[in-house]
């Protein structure tokens, strides 16, 4: 039955890919880099130096998200060790995370959804909410993910982003002189 499963994912997956050569490539790459983390711990760093309070307060908190979810998707990753699918595009991901269940790029980007939602501004909450399922298909779309993956990942991220928002008030108090 699991291979049934992992074979009908695999073949859909393989029909939601796209060919380098659509004109669409080059925005659907580019969202599927969207998600980096190394580019979003910098931006929420940034925002964390540059902003008021309320923007240090965010960027903060997400970062810790960011870092606290990273950690938990390799551990996951590593345990489970489905291989990518195969394909050349995204070499970066290939060579230094073979594995692809769940995807941390759909587990980051509905974390950072569910956060800015919470967090505030309404405008960066919905921007976000918008994002996080682009990156996700993206990831289909240029090979580095099967279906399943960005659907484990963007379920894990909203969880995720759920427990940090409900224990927003104890972090806060806890690492004080970080906000």
């Amino acid at each position: 039955m699991i291979k049934k499963i992992l074979q009908w994912d695999a073949d859909l997956s393989s029909r939601l890919r796209m060919s380098q050569s659509s004109p669409w490539w080059k925005l659907i790459a580019f969202l599927a880099h969207s998600g980096d983390s190394w580019f979003w711990m910098i931006g929420l760093i940034l925002l964390w130096l540059v902003g008021d309070q309320h923007w240090h307060n965010t960027g903060a908190l997400m970062a810790a998200g960011v870092g606290g979810l990273a950690v938990f998707v390799l551990a996951l990753k590593f345990t489970i060790k489905r291989q990518r699918p195969p394909g050349d595009w995204g070499a970066i991901y290939r060579n230094t995370d073979p594995h692809s269940f769940p995807s941390g790029h759909a587990a980051r980007a509905g974390l950072l959804a569910i956060m800015a939602l919470g967090l505030g501004p309404l405008w960066f909450g919905i921007l976000l909410l918008i994002w996080a399922p682009m990156v996700s298909i993206a990831r289909v779309a240029t090979g580095v993910h099967y279906l399943s993956d960005i659907i484990a990942g963007m379920l894990l991220g909203l969880i995720a982003g759920g427990v940090v928002l409900a224990l927003t008030p104890w972090i806060m108090q806890t690492f004080y002189f970080v906000f």
